[in-house]
């Protein structure tokens, strides 16, 4: 069980991973895309983003107070499918699809997210982890 709670985490961490390494080297373009979606301060929030996921990422495939890298995924998940992914806003039905896609994906991702938090938070015995959780759920 252990080994396939390892798996899960680390094909889970993947994602945010090179997502925030992402945000983090291709801040100038990324900021360019942000701002035309409204973003206020757009390079720091690209730059501030990337580094939340890499650490949440890092913290859930480490294992490392897995449960709070869980939360940071979730509050990097849920701002971005609303802000960035309005697809409400949209009038070109394709673009609209596009974004509803990546919406509906952020909140999925997000709620997986959550159970990652109440799972590392509710177990014991996390097993290949490096530290148990920061947060303890009954």
């Amino acid at each position: 069980m252990d080994v396939v709670i390892l798996i899960g985490r680390i094909l889970f961490s993947a994602l945010f991973l090179f997502s925030g390494v992402g945000h983090l080297t291709q801040s100038k373009s990324m900021a360019q895309y942000a701002e035309g979606k409204g973003v206020p301060a757009a390079q720091l929030a690209v730059l501030a983003s990337g580094v939340l996921v890499v650490v949440g990422g890092l913290s859930v495939l480490l294992g490392v107070w897995a449960d709070l890298g869980s939360l940071l995924i979730v509050a990097f998940l849920v701002p971005t499918a609303a802000i960035m992914h309005g697809f409400w806003s949209e009038s070109d039905p394709s673009t609209r699809q596009m974004e509803m896609i990546q919406f509906n994906k952020d909140l999925a991702l997000a709620g997986a997210a959550l159970m990652l938090f109440a799972f590392f938070a509710h177990t014991r015995d996390l097993g290949l982890t490096i530290t148990g959780p920061l947060f303890t759920l009954n």
